[in-house]
């Protein structure tokens, strides 16, 4: 199937971004069949310039990236979509690139493509940003044996893989958690090399201060304890029902022997 047969969402959570919207949305790729705005309470007229230029506009007002993306699943429930993809108002995603990650996942019938950044300029990626980064996807790939090299947002998935997620963080664990849950459920995944730009206007509401880098890493580090858990005690779990399962073999072939036996009598 070809992109243009295709129905593909673009999903854009949006806080406080009306200087960069302009330019982002001029800048989406011709392949995108529409592109949901999800104005997370912004103040500066962000919802309302994204309707003028076009997009279909998600009001929620409760922040956080996690609540504005799974806002914007939600409106899509009616009509679903074939595929969805997810990227930053802020025009730190190369968009155009977009294109690039939606072919891979079509030609390579894959679950999920993901892009790694590269970034354009030092002051694309700061040293937090690329500190945290690189923790958070070493512990992945330790824990779920995955090679991922990048959280950054912007992102292609299939609508029914999206759904199979169940995906639940309302804040700043959200691409992780999406990361983990792809690797425990054994999605075909890939990354895709994009450049990632320094954003258009304003400033980033996590990297630009301490508190924020320390809440989004303890977010990130929260959601890996808990997916291990999760899954030590699915371990635990299938272990028992394994050793159940010997149980009952074991007697009911001692129950056959002792059957065949007053048969024969």
């Amino acid at each position: 199937m070809s992109n243009e047969a295709m129905n593909i969402c673009l999903i854009i959570p949006a806080y406080n971004e009306a200087e960069s919207l302009p330019a982002v949305l001029a800048r989406i790729p011709a392949c995108i069949s529409s592109i949901v705005v999800v104005d997370n309470g912004s103040t500066d007229g962000t919802g309302e310039l994204a309707e003028q230029l076009g997009a279909r506009v998600v009001s929620e007002p409760q922040r956080g990236y996690g609540q504005a993306c799974l806002a914007g699943i939600a409106a899509l429930q009616s009509n679903p979509p074939d595929l969805v993809a997810f990227a930053d108002a802020d025009g730190s995603d190369n968009h155009p690139e977009l294109e690039k990650l939606i072919t891979t996942l079509q030609h390579n019938t894959l679950d999920l493509v993901l892009a790694q950044r590269i970034p354009k300029t030092r002051r694309a990626l700061s040293i937090q940003q690329r500190f945290g980064n690189r923790l958070a996807t070493s512990l992945v790939s330790l824990i779920w044996r995955t090679n991922f090299r990048d959280l950054g947002p912007m992102r292609v998935i299939r609508w029914q893989a999206l759904l199979d997620l169940n995906m639940a963080d309302q804040n700043f664990g959200w691409t992780i958690e999406m990361q983990v849950k792809a690797a425990q459920q054994r999605l075909r995944w890939q990354e895709i090399p994009i450049t990632y730009l320094p954003r258009f206007a304003g400033q980033s509401k996590i990297s630009r201060t301490i508190s924020g880098v320390i809440q989004a890493g303890t977010k990130i580090l929260w959601i890996v304890a808990r997916e291990t858990w999760r899954d030590r005690r699915n371990v635990v779990s299938l272990r028992t029902q394994h050793r159940c399962f010997l149980r009952y073999k074991k007697a009911a072939a001692v129950n056959n022997r002792a059957n065949t036996g007053a048969n024969q009598m």
